[in-house]
């Protein structure tokens, strides 16, 4: 934690992901669900008879878990720029949080796919010397990726560990 000139101990400030992540990984979800039910229920039922064509019905139950996980999950995601390092912190069950000092930085990437895109999203990923310590945020708009990349690449020369 950082401290303030009066020795007082102040929290980082939390940054979440944008809504559009949710939405994308929602729609996402919701298109596979639907194909599986329709493709569930279109074989059992030619196969084994229309009333195991119901079975298909086990996606849609699903569709509704996953779209409550999701929505758990993508709240549980935020980041927070400190004086010396970077927090991540992520996870609903298992919580973690990485820590990642801005002299052991290696490469900042921003990446965006093209349904990132389509949704005017960016993933910044990180790689420091020990592969286990990689991290990444996604679900950033581009500028705030940017940004973000420019400011950590920044901080990484000017606190370099000397790798």
């Amino acid at each position: 934690m950082e401290t303030g000139t009066t020795g007082e101990t102040s929290r980082p400030e939390w940054v979440g992901l944008q809504a559009a992540l949710l939405a994308l990984r929602r729609l996402v979800l919701a298109i596979w669900m639907t194909l599986l039910t329709v493709v569930t229920g279109v074989v059992t039922g030619l196969t084994a008879g229309p009333v195991w064509a119901a079975s298909g019905a086990f996606w849609l139950a699903v569709l509704a878990w996953g779209w409550v996980v999701l929505g758990r999950n993508w709240r549980s995601w935020r980041y927070a720029e400190r004086a010396d390092d970077l927090l991540i912190s992520r996870g609903v069950l298992w919580r973690e949080e990485t820590v990642v000092p801005y002299g052991r930085m290696q490469l900042v990437e921003v990446t965006s796919g093209p349904l990132e895109r389509r949704f005017g999203l960016a993933t910044v990923q990180l790689h420091t010397a020990a592969a286990a310590t990689d991290a990444t945020i996604p679900g950033l708009a581009p500028a705030e990726a940017e940004r973000l990349r420019d400011r950590l690449t920044e901080l990484g020369e000017a606190r370099s560990a000397g790798l």
